[in-house]
């Protein structure tokens, strides 16, 4: 929730408080055709880039490897030209760097490894361990086939008949 509100009430404020005080230092004209340059400027460069990742990712996958990297980039690519369509400078700014290569594959490095010790740390809180030291796991069969759920103490009711003492008996007369 707080990243939210960042994105949609604090950023907008802080855009138009600097295109009000850069409007007052070189003039209202002048930065509307600044704000247009760096929107022509960024979807061009986002073009580019955004058709070289494309051919990369496709040459990995004729290949048989996952463009893991390349989708994480044409992601950040995708937020980068949303950035730089949208009017103001802390946007603009924004976008140029998710553009430069350098950093664009840097900032997708760190998203790739915090994905992967989100989805570890998720897959290991589908375990639980229960207060009597026993140990059930979601892909336990036994408590997905037999067990409501709200049972922990891994009994399951059921009716049976005991037949070995009949056959034992039986052998036990016949020697």
């Amino acid at each position: 929730m707080p990243i939210v509100f960042l994105i949609f009430i604090v950023v907008p404020i802080i855009e138009m408080y600097i295109l009000i005080k850069v409007g007052a230092v070189i003039g209202g004209l002048y930065t509307i055709g600044l704000v247009l340059l760096t929107a022509l400027i960024g979807v061009s460069l986002l073009k580019k880039q955004g058709l070289s990742t494309f051919i990369t990712a496709q040459q990995k996958m004729q290949t048989g490897q996952m463009p893991i990297k390349e989708i994480a980039e044409g992601l950040m690519l995708a937020v980068a030209g949303a950035l730089l369509l949208t009017p103001g400078f802390v946007t603009d700014t924004v976008g140029f760097i998710l553009l430069t290569p350098v950093l664009r594959q840097y900032i997708a490095k760190q998203v790739f490894q915090t994905w992967v010790k989100n989805a570890q740390q998720a897959s290991f809180t589908k375990t639980t361990f229960t207060s009597n030291s026993q140990f059930y796991s979601n892909q336990d069969p036994f408590k997905q086939n037999f067990s409501d759920g709200n049972d922990k103490s891994g009994v399951i009711e059921g009716e049976f008949q005991d037949i070995s003492d009949e056959k034992s008996d039986e052998k036990i007369e016949k020697k």
